[in-house]
């Protein structure tokens, strides 16, 4: 028994590594799937805004200023989140995209139950940020580390 403790302790230590490495792997994917979609919109802007005024449905909002704050929203907080800098800021702003996203196409996501699951999962991708944080592999982190934890000695 004496053995089995610094061998489980070696593989806490592991797993507890390994987990700033899936945090990291979780904040790209989510990059990825985000800033694409900006990317597509920004691509054909007239695509865009056609679909905002005839497709997708968000209330409160003029089709075109809606275009502009998803757009906006899909290229700018997907970098924060990839480099872990103020990552559970950006994940939140993230969350509501792909919120707003779910609210203004639901007549058609309603109906395409993968299409909704794909929104379900990338918001619980996001939770894990917006919960757990970016992990050490961010720049949340060094900053943390190297700015203010001088201040909390």
């Amino acid at each position: 028994m004496k053995n089995a403790v610094p061998l489980i302790e070696r593989a806490i230590d592991w797993m507890q590594t390994a987990g700033h490495g899936l945090d990291l792997a979780i904040r790209l994917y989510i990059t990825d799937v985000f800033f694409r979609s900006g990317l597509l919109k920004i691509g054909n802007w007239d695509g865009t805004l056609y679909l905002f005024s005839n497709e997708y449905r968000v209330p409160l909002l003029s089709p075109e200023l809606a275009a502009w704050a998803g757009t906006f929203g899909e290229l700018f907080f997907p970098p924060l989140l990839a480099l872990g800098l103020a990552a559970r800021f950006a994940a939140l702003s993230l969350s509501a995209v792909n919120i707003m996203a779910v609210v203004a196409f639901w007549h058609v996501l309603g109906g395409n139950e993968a299409a909704l699951m794909s929104h379900f999962y990338w918001g619980l991708l996001l939770l894990v940020t917006v919960c757990h944080g970016p992990g050490m592999l961010s720049l949340d982190y060094w900053i943390r580390r190297r700015w203010f934890a001088p201040l909390l000695r």
